[in-house]
Formats: C-alpha cells, sequence, structure tokens
C-alpha cells in the first residue's frame, strides 16, 4: 500500500485548487494511502475529504512537524506549495519527490515588464505534474469542497426577504487591491435585481455592516458572522457568486456556480482564475483592460501603489450588474 504525502500548507483557494490531484491520487493509485500536510488554521478545507486519510496539521514548529511526517515513513511527496518550508520538509524527509512550476519568474515579467510569458495553463494542470511519476491523470470532474453536515447554513435564519433566492457577495480579500472599494460595492448591489448576502471575515465585518446599512433592507450582511465552511454552504445556496480573486471563488467553482469574478491587481493570466471544465461558460470575469501598471503584483498591496486604483475605481458597476443579471 503506497503511503502519499501531499503540501500545501496555505491559504483557502491554494488548497481548493488541489483536490483534484488529491481525488485523482486516491481513486487512481491502486490501494493509496493520502496525507495532507497543512496548516492548522485551514484544516476546514479539508477536513470532510473523503479522499484524505490522515491530516498532519503545521502549528508553528517545523523541526517536530518534520519529525511527525517522517515517522510515517511516506513512500512519495507531492509539494503543491513549492516554499521555502515544503522544501525544507523534503530535505528532511529523504522520500521520492515531485513539485510543480511555480513559474516565479515568468511572473516576475509580467509584473514588473509587462511582458507575458507564461503558459495559458491553469495551476490546477500545473499541480497534476507534481503527481506525474505515479501516473495520475487529470480525470477532468473539477474541484472538490466538501462542507461538515453540523456546518450547513440554514437559509431560514436570512431575513424573509432573501429565503426565496439570492446573490452571495464575497466583499473580502487578504489584500486591499484585489478588493472593490465600499462605494463601488454600495453602487453595484443597488443595481441588483435579487437580495444580496455579503460574505467575509471578521475583519470585513464593519465595511460589511456599513454597506447594508447604505443598501437597504435587500442586503443583508454575515460578515464576520460565519465559520469558513457556513459561508461556503452560502454559496452552495445562493444563485450566483460575485467575487474578488480569493479563496470562495474557488469555493463556488467546486459548486460549479454561476461566478462573476472581479479583479484588481491581479490577472487571470497568472493561471488561478475560476476552475469548472467543462462549465467554463459559468464563470464571468470582470477586469480592467488596458491599463499599463497591471499587474502590479502577484499578490497584493494594502494600497494602490500609484495612488489611483483605477484597476477597480474605472470599473463600471452597471456593466457588472448586467453580467451577473444575464
Amino acid at each position: 500500500m503506497p503511503k502519499i504525502l501531499i503540501i500545501r500548507l496555505s491559504s483557502i483557494g491554494d488548497i481548493v485548487l488541489t483536490t483534484p490531484v488529491v481525488r485523482c491520487i486516491k481513486m487512481q493509485v491502486p490501494g493509496a494511502e493520502v496525507h495532507f500536510a497543512i496548516k492548522k488554521a485551514f484544516l476546514p478545507v479539508v477536513s470532510a475529504s473523503p479522499y484524505i486519510d490522515k491530516i498532519h496539521l503545521f502549528d508553528g514548529s517545523l523541526k517536530s512537524f518534520t519529525q511527525e511526517l517522517k515517522a510515517e515513513k511516506f513512500d512519495f511527496i507531492v509539494d503543491l506549495h513549492q516554499s521555502l518550508r515544503s522544501r525544507y520538509i523534503r530535505q528532511k524527509l529523504g522520500t521520492p519527490t515531485l513539485g510543480f512550476p511555480k513559474l516565479n519568474f515568468q511572473k516576475w515579467l509580467l509584473v514588473w515588464f509587462k511582458i507575458n510569458l507564461l503558459p495559458d495553463t491553469h495551476i490546477v494542470d500545473r499541480y497534476f505534474m507534481a503527481a506525474a511519476p505515479l501516473k495520475v491523470k487529470n480525470d477532468g470532474k473539477g474541484l472538490d469542497y466538501f462542507i461538515p453536515e453540523d456546518e450547513v447554513y440554514d437559509i431560514a435564519q436570512l431575513p424573509v426577504s432573501h429565503r426565496e433566492g439570492f446573490a452571495a457577495f464575497a466583499i473580502g480579500a487578504k489584500h486591499a487591491t484585489k478588493r472593490l472599494p465600499a462605494h463601488k460595492i454600495v453602487t453595484l448591489c443597488l443595481q441588483l435585481d435579487i437580495p444580496v448576502v455579503l460574505l467575509g471575515d471578521r475583519e470585513d465585518a464593519v465595511i460589511g455592516s456599513a454597506i447594508a446599512e447604505a443598501c437597504g433592507p435587500a442586503v443583508h450582511s454575515l460578515c464576520g458572522e460565519l465559520t469558513l465552511n457556513q459561508s461556503a454552504s452560502v454559496v452552495q445556496q445562493a444563485r450566483y457568486l460575485i467575487t474578488h480573486d480569493t479563496g470562495l471563488m474557488h469555493i463556488a467553482a467546486a459548486f460549479r456556480k454561476k461566478i462573476i469574478s472581479v479583479w484588481g491587481n491581479t490577472v487571470p493570466a497568472f493561471g488561478m482564475f475560476p476552475y469548472m471544465p467543462g462549465d467554463e461558460d459559468r464563470s464571468v470575469i470582470i477586469e480592467k483592460h488596458g491599463l499599463k501598471c497591471r499587474p502590479c503584483s502577484k499578490l497584493g498591496h494594502q494600497k494602490c501603489p500609484r495612488g489611483h486604483f483605477k484597476c477597480m475605481e474605472e470599473l463600471d458597476m452597471p456593466w457588472v450588474a448586467m453580467h451577473a443579471k444575464l
């Protein structure tokens, strides 16, 4: 029975994007015992996966974590993180291993010189390269996301006006330059013809309440009130999701929801756009073309480096709302 370790320590969206590899290893490698190494904070993303036999939680001490992994005596390691930490683990375990092409140099060229040498390949397909020695092939079934039964959100808790159908709007993102300004979100919500539920973490709670107050009863904020899996459950029950380039976008793709993704300083060319093989028409990508400063980072900034934030400020919200209504 081959014992296989998959490493992806963070973050939400990146971990969701590993799920096709996890599933295919479990289903295609005879007798495979699949282990997953992840930061403790992101356990909810994989806790209910039927394709993972054991989860190893990294919670601060890399040395003790590596010792825990070494005791398992793995036959093969699939490194889907390619970070300093994951490389340290690989080196210390001394187990046959393979990573995937991160294409950091090509991303650097695009960010700093606007030279695009990136392949037209989604990161999911690049992840599969790390499993090539296992003779695993992409089954084309897309992403997985499993919600524990006790975290399914009961929409009877929503206002009566929202119980017959609503749009979910994930207003958060780790970096400010990935997020629409609050006034643009208000404008967009007022253009929609369906009640809206705002989703975000505790850091989004204040702005979520302000947006809901500015929009009136048709917009209800759950920012800061739900677990990740409860938020995922809300997305699963929504008519569609409006989102930034963030984790809930990929969770929605796992559910094959219609997705209107709004992109600021990052670009789909990095290979992390919604992944829904066979349902690509359910993904609408909104971005400001023609800006010489974009992309300004492969991740994001806390404020626009140029001070104008044109990549978000110049997006036409009625036009975005039109795509949501189609």
